[in-house]
């Protein structure tokens, strides 16, 4: 099918220096966008046309364009990543939207990301939960041969289904008290199904979600919205084995 021409887009991004300044939205058009144009080309075209007017370009986070990193995290139309599913934004291109329409993009809106500028976000506090605890402590040596260690089929596809977790965020921004918990359960349940995250499993799971805690973020709601726009479709269930997961290190303290 041929790619269309959206002949006007009205573009409401929020608008915001710092952390520490008051933010505002403010409403650009925008003309003859192709439908065939990734959401992030169409930043790009409206930016190059920021910047021939004379004004501020939109800041916004993106580097893979692949759907690899995760950092190309907006809030659009009121939903992470846009109008789609399994994608991040990089992946989104502009046959989602209809000729006329305005489109609204926002940060991240979590007490954990505070605003950096315009739609960019800290988001170094899911570095500090994985540093608290997403690392496997064992004196390996050299490199050891693939099959020496039998995991089975089934751990292993949990296992990796898990680890697909880029860490971009969208279930906080999903989440309705801002909760990580399904960043950290992926982050915990990839070690915890395979034999070489066993030796430190207890304690992964204390401080990673001390961790968590602490950086502010909000407990689990339980109403699914971070399943449904995460982009790699991690599931809940991770939830569930990090709440095992933890229960046993406490009663095993």
């Amino acid at each position: 099918m041929a790619d269309k021409i959206l002949k006007k887009l009205n573009i409401k991004v929020w608008r915001q220096n710092s952390a520490s300044e008051k933010g505002r939205f403010e409403t650009y058009p925008i003309e003859n966008i192709s439908t065939g144009a990734s959401f992030l080309e169409m930043m790009d075209i409206l930016n190059e046309e920021l910047i021939n007017e004379g004004k501020d370009p939109v800041a916004f986070d993106h580097d893979c364009r692949e759907g690899i990193c995760g950092t190309c995290s907006l809030y659009i139309n009121g939903r992470p990543h846009g109008p789609d599913t399994e994608v991040t934004t990089c992946q989104l291109h502009m046959r989602k939207f209809k000729d006329g329409q305005t489109i609204t993009i926002e940060p991240w809106r979590a007490a954990a990301f505070p605003v950096i500028k315009d739609l960019v976000v800290e988001r170094s506090a899911f570095d500090k939960i994985l540093q608290a605890g997403g690392f496997v402590s064992v004196n390996t040596g050299g490199v050891p041969d693939g099959n020496a260690i039998p995991v089975s089929y089934d751990d292993a596809e949990e296992s990796m289904d898990a680890a697909a977790c880029i860490g971009c965020g969208a279930c906080v921004a999903a989440c309705k008290n801002s909760s990580a918990m399904l960043f950290v359960s992926a982050k915990v349940s990839h070690l915890a199904k395979l034999p070489q995250g066993k030796v430190e499993a207890k304690r992964r799971a204390r401080s990673m979600i001390a961790k968590m805690d602490e950086l502010g973020f909000g407990g689990c709601t339980n109403t699914g919205a971070c399943e449904v726009e995460c982009p790699k479709s991690i599931s809940i269930s991770n939830i569930a084995r990090l709440n095992r997961e933890y229960l046993v290190a406490r009663f095993s303290e």
